[in-house]
């Protein structure tokens, strides 16, 4: 089991920055990568980033530039760095953490509201 905690979201105005936090616990070592997803009001959720084991990082195009993912192995924690932001990245934000055999972990999500 692994458990995911987020962390960081908040109300900030159009272009300025904001870091999420994803703390993991339990089965670390299982995990082979984590990342971001987002769902905004009356949409379906979207994924937005992913970093894998060996540091790979991979971004959806409309966040490509703006938002970096990181991960800090000495706290088992995970960030999104989000620069520049819009109106339209307001959403709650998940992590998720994959294991090898295809097992699936969720936070409970986290707000973020661009407005001005």
């Amino acid at each position: 089991q692994v458990q995911l905690v987020e962390s960081g979201g908040g109300l900030v105005q159009p272009g300025r920055s904001l870091r999420l936090s994803c703390a993991a616990a339990g089965s670390i070592s299982s995990i082979s990568s984590m990342g971001w997803y987002r769902q905004a009001p009356g949409k379906q959720r979207e994924w937005v980033a992913r970093i894998t084991i060996d540091g790979s990082m991979y971004y959806a195009d409309s966040v490509q530039g703006r938002f970096t993912i990181s991960r800090e192995n000495a706290k088992n924690t995970m960030y999104l760095q989000m620069n520049s932001l819009l109106v339209e990245d307001t959403a709650v934000y998940y992590c998720d953490a994959r294991t090898g055999w295809g097992m699936v972990y969720w936070g409970q999500g986290t707000q973020v509201t661009v407005s001005s």
